[in-house]
């Protein structure tokens, strides 16, 4: 499935590995040190920086989302009782 996270980027949601609040990535080294790292290696991809609000980290990339970590959480969410219920319909048809 996939998650649609601002802008025109949409991601495959089993790709996610974290979704963190953009105002609590400064507060750590470790996060300043791996986004430092990511940036010099363009493995981040953002639209407008003034307009971020949760840093999305997947298996490739690092994307600067203008959503909330609550919206993102909500479509993951939403994406993943999806999933079962399809689950649940092919289980049906036996």
């Amino acid at each position: 499935m996939f998650i649609h996270i601002g802008d025109e980027h949409v991601i495959q949601s089993e790709d996610v590995i974290g979704i963190i609040d953009y105002s609590l990535v400064n507060s750590s080294t470790i996060n300043d040190e791996m986004l430092g790292e990511l940036k010099r290696k363009k493995q981040i991809i953002v639209s407008d920086e003034e307009l971020v609000k949760a840093v999305v980290i997947t298996t490739n990339k690092v994307y600067y989302s203008p959503l909330s970590v609550l919206t993102l959480k909500k479509r993951a969410s939403m994406i993943s009782t999806i999933s079962r219920l399809e689950d649940y319909a092919e289980n049906s048809d036996d």
